[in-house]
């Protein structure tokens, strides 16, 4: 068996013990292709982020970088600018062959909450090596917005695979021949381009910006949150913005993007030479996202984009990401927005679920 594994397939592993966890693993946390990671009961202010590296542990690390703790039992808040340790409730036991990939769920990506897992001898944020045995752990680190979270929340997700899955250029133009996966005309080179949209849409909203001094957000509030008092609109008439280095956006894709049914997709990097700004990349595309017989019709992809050094001119249909295409091993027994409460199917430009969108 080759390719991403399905939720039945990770119902599979968790019976056989290779993932665990303290309290049980709860159905709902197995999502299409990817099991949603929950936060345990204690955070490490640390004085810096760190991998563990070749033959060290995180709790070694943990000593050396600890600046105090954080008990979450009864809710805690986790400070802008500051670097938390987090251990997470599962632990894996993954036999060879088998490996994963971590990623920030979209409303943690949305909310400028860099998330990422380490693992006891990692060297790599968010890649776990085959046969991996052990704890997991979250380094959170909130950039725009001070967060309460509690034991349980789910900031981060994980992805397993078996073997290589990724689609090549030839392989990915073929899919979209047979099943278009953007609507207009697919840029593909080591994955499929996606440009930004900057066109002038109601009253010439085109995105929002973070404010810089705002209250907490308390992560279990779904809906809550006047989006007025977290972000400022970005307007444009010419179809091009101006991205302020350290300023944190939220704009959309102009192509509307389908995964079909039998792949997954993982949003990548573009090349930096495009422009000093980044693509935060917060997620996994899971299968049916944007699918029509699951409900999505083509859903576009909201970009959270953070400029660097220096000002800089983005303009619409600029190509800022690209999408991996992979395989799935087997078809998931439930898609992405069938019935699962997807909250960002047959989305366009949205805010993450804890605020009342402007109308």
């Amino acid at each position: 068996m080759t390719g991403v594994l399905p939720s039945q397939s990770l119902r599979g592993l968790i019976e056989a013990g290779a993932i665990s966890a303290q309290p049980d693993l709860r159905m709902d946390q197995i999502q299409p292709a990817s099991l949603d990671l929950r936060l345990g009961t204690v955070a490490y202010r640390v004085r810096a982020s760190f991998l563990a590296g070749r033959g060290r542990t995180v709790a070694e690390r943990i000593a050396e970088f600890e600046m105090h703790r954080v008990d979450l039992s009864d809710g805690a808040v986790l400070e802008k600018g500051c670097v938390y340790v987090i251990p997470l409730m599962e632990h894996l036991a993954l036999p060879e062959g088998l490996t994963a990939v971590a990623n920030a769920k979209s409303s943690t990506g949305r909310l400028d909450l860099l998330t990422r897992t380490i693992t006891d001898g990692g060297v790599e944020f968010d890649r776990i090596a085959p046969g991996y045995n052990g704890p997991l752990y979250a380094e959170v680190c909130p950039r725009s917005f001070s967060v309460l979270v509690r034991p349980g929340m789910r900031l981060n997700q994980i992805r397993f695979r078996a073997g290589q899955a990724v689609l090549d250029d030839a392989e990915l133009t073929a899919l979209h021949e047979s099943s278009p996966l953007v609507t207009g005309p697919a840029v593909i080179s080591e994955g499929l381009g996606f440009s930004v949209d900057l066109l002038a849409g109601k009253d010439d909203l085109v995105g929002f910006r973070a404010k810089p001094h705002t209250g907490v957000i308390d992560l279990d509030r779904i809906g809550h949150y006047p989006a007025r008092d977290f972000w400022e609109d970005v307007r444009s008439r010419d179809g091009r913005i101006i991205l302020d280095p350290g300023a944190f956006y939220i704009l959309v894709s102009r192509e509307a993007v389908t995964i079909p049914p039998d792949y997954a997709a993982e949003m990548a990097p573009y090349l930096a030479m495009v422009g000093e700004f980044r693509v935060h990349y917060a997620g996994f595309f899971d299968p049916g996202f944007g699918w029509a017989e699951a409900g999505g019709a083509g859903s576009r992809g909201v970009l959270e984009v953070r400029c660097h050094e220096a000002p800089f001119v983005l303009e619409h249909g600029q190509v800022v990401g690209r999408l991996v295409y992979e395989r799935m091993a087997a078809r998931p027994q439930a898609l992405y927005g069938s019935g699962i409460a997807s909250n960002y199917q047959g989305q366009g430009l949205k805010l993450s679920k804890h605020f009342q969108m402007p109308t």
